[in-house]
């Protein structure tokens, strides 16, 4: 019998994607699973139940329901403490899961011996790029960043030449060279601005300047592991924030993308460089969530300081809840082929990406810093 593999309907404040879209059942059919979708669980991101019915795909009225049938369970943002320990043992769960918190809900995922996936854990190695939705969600996230400084802005962002004379291109500094920062700066370029971009990696001053941007040397360097940068301590963040706050205080608009997992956001402009730049100036600070770049940003709000606008969207991927949904639900995808044939699980705990990606199973916590936070909180 094919294992039954259900679709939730995400219920945070603000979130409007979906872990399966109606482009890909194909794709999931070729898999051999019976698809479940919790009633109305597309419809923030544009998609009609029908869409999927139209496809077999099987229509549960309520959540309760859903997670008793479910033998594996996709969705986006993590369950709640009471979701986890309503999952049915032995089951699987896929979905972001914030490894770093949630004490209660990972500890009911091991009481239920659930085996969990982690989408922010999948390896960065070529083999996973497919599966990488850290980086398709980021990539989104860029680009809308981007546009909500264009619209913030009172400023064009291209030269234009007029009847009444030449208008000088927006001056953009991107901060954080990562997949949503390389979006941003990309976005930026094609809206006609004119953009430094910069990162505590070295090796990303080639990728920075490949889309037409300045890359920013302020003789910091963090390579981190796994493709993050690691935490700047206290001298670096100093000498960082000198040579940064000259080219922040002559900007037109900047956007903040430094983020370390797990952690609170490194705090990249201080209130005296917020006072330097000029009425009209924007900034966008990505890392809002996580306590943001910039020392005035409020999560969720538009702060206008001594003239300077400073936003702090929350969840950026969900605003372009479409793409951000399909491109997430390939993501799911990928990942699934490795783990299921002909309708049946098959967990291969030697393949790097299914062990790697891994939070919980059969009881205890694969994942190895979040087993010693655990244990450590415990001591």
């Amino acid at each position: 019998m094919a294992i039954k593999v259900a679709v939730q309907k995400e219920t945070r404040p603000g979130e409007k994607r979906v872990a399966l879209v109606p482009g890909t059942l194909k794709q999931f059919g070729k898999l051999g699973v019976e698809l479940m979708l919790e009633k109305g669980a597309g419809s923030n991101a544009g998609f009609d139940d029908a869409d999927y019915e139209s496809a077999g795909v099987r229509i549960v009225d309520n959540k309760s329901d859903l997670l008793a049938e479910a033998d594996v369970l996709l969705g986006v943002q993590p369950l709640t403490a009471k979701e986890a320990g309503q999952l049915n043992k032995g089951s699987v769960l896929v979905a972001f899961m914030s490894p770093h918190e949630g004490d209660e809900r990972i500890s009911n995922l091991c009481k239920n011996k659930v085996t969990s996936f982690a989408m922010e854990l999948v390896p960065r190695i070529t083999r996973a790029q497919s599966i990488d939705a850290l980086s398709s969600q980021a990539a989104a996230a860029g680009y809308k960043a981007a546009l909500i400084a264009a619209e913030r802005s009172p400023r064009f962002f291209p030269m234009l030449t007029t009847a009444a004379g030449t208008i000088r291109p927006a001056k953009a500094v991107v901060v954080g060279a990562g997949v949503a920062g390389l979006q941003a700066i990309a976005t930026c370029r094609r809206l006609g601005a004119q953009v430094e971009g910069y990162d505590v990696r070295p090796e990303t001053k080639e990728q920075v300047e490949s889309l037409g941007a300045k890359f920013i040397d302020t003789g910091v360097e963090a390579v981190g592991e796994g493709g993050y940068a690691r935490e700047l301590t206290a001298e670096e963040q100093k000498q960082q924030a000198e040579v940064l706050a000259n080219h922040i205080a002559n900007a037109h608009v900047v956007i903040t993308t430094a983020a370390v997992p797990g952690r609170k956001a490194p705090q990249i402009i201080d209130k005296a460089t917020v006072e330097r730049m000029q009425r009209g100036s924007v900034i966008v600070d990505m890392a809002a969530e996580t306590g943001g770049n910039c020392a005035v940003t409020q999560a969720g709000k538009d702060v206008t300081h001594k003239g300077v606008i400073v936003a702090g969207p929350k969840n950026l991927p969900a605003s372009l809840a479409v793409h951000t949904s399909e491109m997430y639900s390939k993501n799911l995808y990928n990942l699934l082929s490795l783990m299921i044939a002909d309708g049946q699980l098959q967990l291969d705990w030697e393949d790097q990406v299914i062990a790697d990606t891994c939070l919980t199973h059969d009881g205890k916590v694969r994942h190895e810093p979040t087993r010693e936070r655990l244990e450590g909180g415990k001591s």
